[in-house]
């Protein structure tokens, strides 16, 4: 083969490669940051919500109890949407502005509050006893919208696995764990994901949306 074929030959190769490995790059890209499930179903449309697309897969039940001794399952609010995320009491920061944030959008959907089911899940088995989380729950103003469950490692972290939500112990009595907003329709589904940088008027505006459907 002559030699001057062959040098173009290879460099049309490395050119071809270079395109594929970016695609690929800005693919990987788009999804850090998401859950493995907030993949967009794109023969489902749900028109209207906030947040990452998560294509209406059924949400995983779990049952667990709640800041007021009750059982709570996810099952039981079928007819209801649902706000569900994962906290602990002892956070402190982003778990407080979350309360703080899903009290302001309570404010702002008024009596349709009542219409909603709202579900943290403790990522800390240890921290989160049945006083502190009164405490949380009193001090964030929340505890006549919410159900706080808590438990043991062994009951928490099949739920936090279904819900690809990672925890790690930290120093002292921190938690690093993933933070964000399940938005779950009345049927049970998953229809949106939320990141810790929601606001208050997008939590709003979801609930209204599916108030409405």
């Amino acid at each position: 083969m002559n030699w001057r074929l062959a040098s173009r030959l290879s460099v049309i190769t490395f050119a071809v490669l270079v395109v594929v490995i970016v695609l690929i790059w800005q693919h990987s890209l788009e999804v850090v940051g998401a859950p493995p499930s907030a993949v967009s179903n794109p023969g489902v449309s749900f028109a209207g919500l906030q947040g990452t697309d998560l294509g209406g897969t059924p949400a995983p039940n779990f049952s667990l109890n709640d800041q007021n001794g009750q059982t709570i399952s996810l099952a039981q609010f079928r007819g209801k949407p649902v706000i569900l995320t994962f906290l602990y009491t002892h956070c402190p920061d982003q778990c407080p502005l979350t309360a703080e944030k899903l009290h302001q959008a309570m404010l702002a959907l008024g009596s349709q509050a009542q219409q909603i089911g709202i579900i943290a899940v403790s990522t800390d088995p240890k921290g989160d006893t049945v006083q502190s989380v009164q405490t949380f729950s009193a001090l964030h103003r929340m505890q006549s919208y919410w159900h706080y469950l808590i438990g043991s490692q062994q009951q928490l972290s099949p739920v936090w696995n279904n819900y690809n939500i990672y925890v790690q112990p930290g120093q002292a009595s921190a938690v690093n764990h993933s933070l964000g907003i399940y938005i779950i329709d009345q049927q049970g589904r998953e229809r949106a994901y939320l990141d810790d940088t929601f606001t208050p008027a997008q939590i709003t505006t979801d609930m209204q949306t599916l108030l409405k459907a």
